[in-house]
């Protein structure tokens, strides 16, 4: 049976290569692991449709546990490609909260927005996740979307910040908080590449990331 201290180590070894799991800092609060955050366990973040899925056509909605939220900030770009491919690549960052939080590394959202290399790794660390006894819970924030570069209006190089100074693993069984401290590990650059399918769709298919990276850190 793991520990507090082994569980949260654990939790951040399995996601080491892509997946930075909420509360992975160094500067580990060990202390207060059973506190539970603002919002968790009262209803703040009970199950439904995005905001912003739900004022666009053919949107996916997002099945988030109570306890958990998840906040997006894009703005229109001006450009109908760049647009579609920010929107369909906030909504891939979603789907992967919501495949996390629900232990399911076969959600619609995930076969949806995710394919090839990603799609593989990420149904791995989801179903390792689960198999540790961990969930999500807090606030998760994403903004500074950005496309870096479109190659014949199929594939796409983007770039976003996350925010999880708010969210946390959880242990299943207990509802204990592996709360940790917030530092500039705390926010993290993703970059990606996405290629569009057959339904139109822009679906992430490898994907890096850089935690503490100058350009999402905020105060």
């Amino acid at each position: 049976m793991l520990t507090t201290r082994r569980k949260v180590a654990a939790a951040c070894l399995l996601t080491a290569v892509t997946f930075p799991v909420a509360g992975c800092s160094s500067d580990s609060d060990e202390g207060s692991g059973g506190d539970k955050i603002a919002g968790a366990e009262t209803g703040a973040g009970s199950p439904t449709p995005s905001a912003s899925a739900s004022a666009e056509e053919n949107a996916p909605t997002f099945d988030f546990p109570s306890g958990l939220s998840v906040a997006v900030e894009r703005d229109s770009t001006g450009d109908a490609t760049k647009d579609a491919i920010l929107r369909d690549t906030a909504y891939s960052a979603q789907a992967n909260i919501e495949a996390f939080a629900l232990g399911n590394d076969q959600t619609a959202n995930m076969n949806r927005y995710f394919a090839g290399p990603a799609l593989t790794h990420w149904t791995k660390q989801v179903a390792d996740f689960k198999k540790d006894g961990l969930t999500l819970t807090g606030e998760y924030r994403y903004y500074k979307f950005e496309v870096t570069d479109v190659a014949n209006s199929r594939t796409a190089a983007v770039r976003y910040c996350e925010d999880q100074s708010k969210a946390f693993s959880k242990e299943i069984k207990t509802n204990k908080v592996l709360r940790t401290k917030a530092s500039d590990k705390s926010f993290v650059l993703y970059t990606l590449q996405a290629q569009k399918d057959s339904a139109g769709d822009w679906q992430v298919t490898q994907q890096n990331w850089n935690k503490g990276d100058a350009a999402c850190v905020q105060g």
